[in-house]
């Protein structure tokens, strides 16, 4: 008899531990009968597809790339990092098949497409709706910017914006495929990171230079939507996107032509 004068002592009961591939999904359980391509990549396609009665996207890396090293190891990281992130801005990761190929990952499904598109219909936006837009867009990006581990996006454009719903009222920050998990130990930290990466219509002046840079490449890209937003077209769109990068590491700003929003905005 144990000192509570019971036969049988309790045992706690543990939780069950983490397996580090719960997320690993069976590609069996993945219907693609009536999907369709949602969007295109240098290294794979994004279809719409069901899990189990479920509608997900799917990002399918190309069989011609399957066996390359550089393009594995580069989802692998991409899934790596999606397993962390948590919040209403940013696209859910959902799972991903890693084990067969093709390599798939699988996240949540946005019927309302992406920024991209909505602007290419709809235009110049009214200043009040560009705002709630930016809002959305930078709470996702203040997430990811958090200290200690700070995650710059490096790629964001209107198409790595997507639309939860037709009514356009809620957007999400997508698409992690060149963004990078950065461990700094003071917010003044520069990364010690270099390159062309990105799109040039939305590349930041250093970036497009390969000089050292921080999260504020973001804060960059982040601008040029937003003027997108409001005049209903890039800055600098008479020009190619290298040309237009080249004009904005030159010190070159665009002009705001638009009228539908007030002189406070364009400060």
């Amino acid at each position: 008899q144990g000192q509570s004068g019971s036969h049988f002592e309790p045992k706690p009961v543990l939780p069950p531990l983490p397996n580090k591939c719960d997320w690993e999904v069976d590609p069996s359980e993945l219907d693609f009968s009536s999907s369709n391509i949602i969007g295109k990549g240098s290294f794979g396609e994004i279809l719409k597809a069901s899990w189990r009665g479920t509608p997900v996207a799917v990002k399918r890396i190309l069989p011609s790339l399957s066996d390359d090293r550089l393009v594995i190891q580069d989802f692998r990281h991409e899934v790596n990092l999606l397993v962390k992130l948590r919040h209403p801005n940013i696209v859910q990761f959902l799972g991903a098949v890693t084990d067969k190929k093709p390599l798939m990952l699988i996240t949540e499904y946005l019927k309302g497409g992406d920024l991209h598109q909505y602007l290419k219909e709809k235009g110049s936006l009214t200043a009040s709706t560009a705002v709630s837009f930016a809002l959305d867009i930078a709470r996702g990006m203040a997430y990811l910017h958090n200290e200690p581990n700070v995650i710059i996006h490096r790629d964001l454009k209107p198409r790595n914006v997507l639309l939860v719903n037709s009514s356009a009222d809620h957007l999400k920050v997508g698409d992690f495929g060149l963004s990078k998990l950065i461990k700094v130990q003071n917010c003044h930290d520069v990364y010690k990171m270099t390159g062309e990466t990105g799109s040039y219509r939305y590349m930041a002046p250093e970036v497009f230079k390969h000089r050292k840079y921080d999260k504020k490449v973001d804060v960059f890209s982040f601008a040029m939507i937003l003027y997108e937003m409001l005049e209903g077209e890039p800055p600098f769109s008479n020009f190619e996107p290298y040309e237009a990068a080249k004009n904005v590491a030159a010190g070159h700003r665009p002009s705001f032509r638009s009228k539908s929003y007030l002189p406070e905005l364009r400060e």
